[in-house]
């Protein structure tokens, strides 16, 4: 007899320690090491009682972000899966070679003989007293990447479904999660089929402006949402999930519906990927826009550590109903 799926109430933090323990069950070669990620459970908890019940293949790494990713991609040519944490998003910066240049290479400097399943996941975004060098959102510049495939699940739900996906690749998947979520619940369905990487979804159906958004900014379009419908506004909402592969498809008929786009993101307005997707949609859906295309992001300065200075900057709901309002003029 088949065993049905379990649907329980998790924390995001929760949903992600759930998939990696799927996956130390299902795959025998798959491993998980980061800082503090073993006895301690990882900075935030999302690693606990995995070391317990799994052993050796969780374990503590040095702190040397080089190091973690260089020895995943080693361990994932000899045939490992491993899993990496890389404390905050920031620390990616003094690992990028690793990145950039060794394992999204690995299938194509290899000829397709060897592939690099490595999982990454970090956590960014603003949270009160996080400052500076703890805060950045840098999902564009892995986007810009050929070779990595990068997921922000916006949602207990998500994060699950998410991992397990970037678990299951062949190719290095950077998932990266949002620290302000992570004591969110939401029913979570255990088990059931692996999803492939990629893919939008369309969160809430409207007819009057279509919201893009990833990670913590879906909740605040979806608020957003609901003040709009307030003033007979129905706007449509698009968790994009992951941004490489990009689901144009997705967002693009959600336009054909609306004529109308607002793209929001925690990241930086300039360069940030919204830039990238208002491109796609000029570029192959220019006669479905009735208006120019929002954008709503962080503004261009370094974040304070200062929580009512955080506020202050922090895109939300408020700063999409504002760019939704600009549209209403065309």
């Amino acid at each position: 007899m088949q065993t049905l799926p379990e649907t329980r109430e998790l924390t995001y933090m929760q949903a992600v320690t759930e998939a990696q323990r799927w996956a130390l069950e299902t795959y025998p070669e798959a491993i998980v090491f980061g800082e503090d990620i073993g006895l301690p459970g990882g900075p935030y908890g999302s690693t606990k009682g995995l070391r317990k019940a799994f052993g050796e293949r969780v374990f503590d790494t040095p702190i040397s972000e080089s190091a973690i990713l260089g020895g995943a991609i080693g361990a994932a040519m000899r045939g490992r899966r491993p899993i990496v944490e890389i404390m905050f998003a920031d620390f990616f910066l003094v690992a990028l070679d690793q990145l950039v240049n060794q394992a999204a290479n690995v299938r194509f400097l290899s000829r397709g003989e060897f592939t690099a399943p490595i999982t990454v996941r970090s956590q960014q975004g603003f949270t009160p007293g996080s400052c500076a060098q703890h805060s950045q959102s840098l999902e564009a510049i892995f986007a810009h990447t050929p070779g990595l495939r990068i997921g922000l699940p916006a949602d207990a739900e998500r994060a699950y479904t998410m991992l397990r996906a970037a678990i299951a690749s062949d190719d290095p998947v950077i998932v990266v999660e949002s620290r302000a979520l992570y004591q969110q619940k939401r029913e979570v369905r255990l088990g059931g089929p692996v999803e492939a990487v990629g893919g939008a979804r369309v969160v809430r159906e409207g007819s009057d402006v279509t919201i893009v958004s990833w990670s913590r900014m879906v909740g605040e379009a979806l608020t957003a949402a609901d003040r709009l419908a307030e003033r007979g506004i129905r706007a449509e909402v698009v968790d994009l999930c992951w941004l490489s592969p990009l689901d144009m498809g997705t967002v693009l008929d959600s336009v054909r519906r609306t004529s109308r786009l607002v793209i929001a993101h925690e990241a930086n307005l300039t360069g940030g990927f919204g830039a990238e997707i208002a491109a796609r949609v000029v570029t192959d859906g220019f006669d479905l826009l009735d208006a120019p295309i929002g954008r709503v992001g962080a503004p261009d300065i370094r974040v304070p550590a200062s929580p009512a200075l955080q506020q202050a900057l922090m895109p939300n709901s408020e700063s999409i109903v504002a760019a939704v309002d600009r549209l209403a003029s065309f």
